[in-house]
């Protein structure tokens, strides 16, 4: 019996990102739920909702994949925690973004919508933040890296990790925007089997990786990990 739904998601909201969008087909041994191809962020993020199977696993796509998902995922179950690896922060608005691109907000859409609260909320694995995004982690309190997770567990009804593969080294997947000095999967597995054995894993999703083959052996670790 396989432990979650597959809900590909083939679009990047962003300039050039044609590779993003052709990883959403990466073979994953898991039931195919929904394939969401629409024509604005709004509409794609409002059909993974009504597609989202009750225990999914996301696979953009840019990151803007996950927001769908968090979004029924709350209205399910009241308050959930959200963990998300990225080596970027993913939490600027349209006034701040340098680049204009919608794959640089997702988080940052997902707090201001209320979605998920700030305190429920850690950020692993960022260490390319641009100004806008620093000053608003300093404002909010945001928990950043592998400390963070525990707290952002507490006092909820359960998780989703969203996982982009930026957030890991460049010696170990094929990453969209690599950036150096990344986090090893071997760590991240070992925090997932911790954040498994302490709230249920609602969902999971990944996101901004190049359509490699390489790709399938991180991932397959990481599902493996969050008991998937």
């Amino acid at each position: 019996m396989f432990a979650a739904g597959l809900v590909r998601v083939p679009r990047a909201w962003g300039k050039d990102g044609e590779a993003l969008a052709e990883a959403a087909a990466l073979p994953l041994p898991y039931p195919e739920a929904a394939v969401i191809e629409e024509g604005s962020l709004s509409e794609q993020s409002f059909a993974v909702a009504l597609e989202l199977p009750e225990r999914p696993l996301v696979l953009g796509g840019c990151c803007c994949a996950h927001i769908g998902a968090v979004e029924a995922l709350a209205a399910r179950y009241d308050r959930i925690a959200l963990l998300w690896f990225d080596a970027h922060g993913d939490l600027n608005t349209p006034e701040t973004s340098p680049t204009g691109n919608a794959w640089g907000m997702p988080l940052r859409m997902l707090l201001d919508s209320g979605a998920v609260a700030t305190a429920d909320l850690a950020l692993v694995g960022a260490r390319n933040l641009d100004p806008p995004e620093e000053e608003f982690i300093a404002a909010s309190g945001l928990g950043l890296g592998f400390e963070a997770v525990d707290g952002a567990l507490e006092g909820t009804a359960g998780v989703y990790v969203a996982l982009d593969l930026d957030a890991f080294g460049e010696d170990e997947v094929a990453a969209f925007m690599p950036e150096p000095g990344g986090l090893r999967i071997a760590e991240a597995e070992e925090a997932l089997v911790s954040v498994r054995e302490q709230k249920p894993v609602l969902g999971a999703g990944f996101s901004a990786m190049l359509p490699r083959e390489e790709n399938l052996g991180p991932i397959s670790r990481l599902t493996a990990a969050l008991g998937l």
